[in-house]
C-alpha cells in the first residue's frame, strides 16, 4: 500500500466530511461522526509507519545499524537536527518525522504518563536503566508548545534575554568602557585599561507535579497533551516570572529588585505623586533611556492613573492596540503589571519595593529549555503524580537600567 497516497485519501475524505457537515444539508451524521472517527485512527496509524520507515532512512539505513540513541539532554535541539536530517534526506512530500515527535511516541509517552506502562526501548537513551529510576522525555511538539505559551502568556518572560550557557561557566561581562580623548596633531593618548567582571549561571531545578486522577482509563491525545500542556503552563510561568522579579537567589534565580541599584537610584516614597515620578525619571541614566520600563501591579499603577498634573489633566494612559489588548503608560513610559511587585499601600511594609523602571533586556535568564518527566503514586490519594523538571537560572546582568521606589520616608 502506498502510505503517502492513502493519506492523502484520508485527508481529503475528513474535508469532504467537514463540509458535508457544516453545509447544513441533509446527510446522516451520526454515520459520517462514526467514519470520521474510523479516518482519525487509520490517519493515526499511516502517519505512524510513515515515522517508522522515515526512521528506518536516517537511523539503519537497510545495513542493520542500530539508530542513534538520543540525549535527555537537550530535546528542542535535538529535534532540530532530527528534522534537518529528514529533509535533507527523505523524499516525497511528507519529511520524516522525528523519534520524539512521532505520533508512535506520544502515544506512548500518554500511555507511560496515565498507566505507568514502560517506554519503549527505542526511545530511551539509557536501555539498562530502570523505568522509575529516570524521566521520559517530553515529546517534541508538547515541549515546543509549552515553550512558545509560556513566552506568549507571560508578560515579564517574553521581555527578558534568554540565553543557554552550560552551567558553572563564567561570562565576562565588561565593567567600563573607553572614552575618545581630543589630541594635538602628533600627540598620542594614555592608554586605557578595558576592566572585566565575571557572571556564573549554576542549576536551579524547577518542579511541578501534575496529578492524574486514578480513575483515568481512556482518553483522547490531544485532550491529555492540552491538559498537560496547560498545567505546565501555569505553574512554570508563574513561578519563572516571580523568581525573575523578586526572587531572592537561594535555589532560584535572582530577582531584579533583590539587585542593589546603583548609589542615587534607589528612592523612597510614603506618598504617591507626580513629583515621585518625575524625581524616579530624573534618577534614570541618560543612558539607559532606550527601553526602560516601569513595572508595578494594577492596582499600584491605577493609583498613579488616577493623579493629576497642576494643569488638571491626568498622569497615566491607557491605550487600546491592534488586539484590543490595554496599553499602560506612565509620563510616556510605558507600564507593566504583574502581580509579583507588592502593591502601594498603607499596610505595605517600609523599605518593601513596589514599583521599578528597568530595561528587561538586562536581565538574562539561562536555560537549556529541556524538560524531563518522571512518575510516582501518591500512596494518600492514589494519584498518579507526573513531575515535570527543568533547569533554569537567572540574573541581572547590567543594573545601570534599575530605579526603585520603595516604601518609606525620604529624606529631607
Amino acid at each position: 500500500m502506498d502510505l503517502r497516497r492513502r493519506l492523502a485519501e484520508i485527508q481529503a475524505r475528513q474535508r469532504e466530511i467537514r463540509e458535508l457537515i457544516e453545509g447544513g444539508g441533509e446527510c446522516d451524521v451520526p454515520a459520517l461522526t462514526i467514519e470520521a472517527r474510523s479516518l482519525a485512527t487509520e490517519k493515526a496509524d499511516v502517519e505512524a509507519r510513515l515515522a517508522a520507515l522515515g526512521e528506518l532512512q536516517n537511523g539503519d539505513g537497510g545495513d542493520g545499524t542500530p539508530p542513534q540513541t538520543r540525549s535527555l539532554t537537550n530535546p528542542i535541539l535535538e529535534a532540530a537536527q532530527a528534522r534537518g536530517a529528514g529533509e535533507s534526506g527523505g523524499s516525497g512530500d511528507t519529511p520524516p518525522v522525528g523519534r520524539f515527535g512521532s505520533v508512535e511516541y506520544r502515544n506512548a509517552f500518554m500511555r507511560h504518563v496515565l498507566r505507568g506502562e514502560r517506554i519503549p526501548d527505542q526511545y530511551r537513551a539509557n536501555q539498562t536503566t530502570a523505568t522509575g529510576d529516570i524521566g521520559a522525555v517530553i515529546p517534541d511538539t508538547v515541549v515546543n508548545t509549552i515553550i512558545e505559551k509560556m513566552e506568549s502568556t507571560g508578560m515579564i518572560l517574553a521581555r527578558v534575554t534568554r540565553t543557554a550557557h552550560k552551567g558553572g561557566v563564567r561570562i565576562p561581562t565588561s565593567g567600563v568602557k573607553p572614552v575618545a580623548t581630543w589630541v594635538a596633531e602628533g600627540a598620542g593618548s594614555d592608554k586605557q585599561k578595558k576592566s572585566t567582571g565575571e557572571i556564573t549561571f549554576t542549576y536551579h531545578k524547577l518542579r511541578c507535579a501534575v496529578a492524574v486522577s486514578l480513575e483515568v482509563d481512556t482518553i483522547a491525545l490531544p485532550i491529555f497533551e492540552g491538559t498537560l500542556i496547560n498545567n505546565v503552563v501555569e505553574a512554570m510561568t508563574k513561578a519563572l516570572e516571580s523568581a525573575i522579579v523578586s526572587g531572592d537567589g537561594a535555589g532560584k534565580p535572582k530577582g531584579i529588585i533583590v539587585e542593589p541599584p546603583v548609589s542615587g537610584q534607589a528612592l523612597v516614597a510614603n506618598a504617591l505623586s507626580y513629583g515621585l515620578l518625575v524625581k524616579a525619571e530624573a534618577a534614570l541614566p541618560q543612558a539607559y533611556e532606550s527601553g526602560a520600563e516601569w513595572c508595578m501591579s494594577k492596582t499600584t499603577y491605577m493609583q498613579f492613573f488616577g493623579l493629576t498634573d497642576s494643569d488638571g489633566q491626568p498622569i497615566g494612559r491607557v491605550n487600546y492596540g491592534i488586539a484590543g489588548a490595554p496599553e499602560r503608560f506612565l509620563l510616556g513610559r510605558p507600564v507593566v503589571v504583574c502581580d509579583y511587585v507588592d502593591t502601594f499601600g498603607a499596610s505595605l511594609a517600609n523599605n518593601k519595593v513596589f514599583a521599578f523602571l528597568f530595561n528587561f533586556k538586562d536581565y538574562v535568564l539561562n536555560t537549556n529549555l529541556s524538560m524531563t518527566v518522571k512518575k510516582y503514586e501518591d500512596n494518600d490519594t492514589d494519584d498518579q503524580v507526573t513531575k515535570a523538571i527543568m533547569l533554569v537560572d537567572g540574573k541581572v546582568v547590567q543594573n545601570g537600567s534599575l530605579v526603585t521606589i520603595a516604601k518609606g520616608t525620604a529624606p529631607a
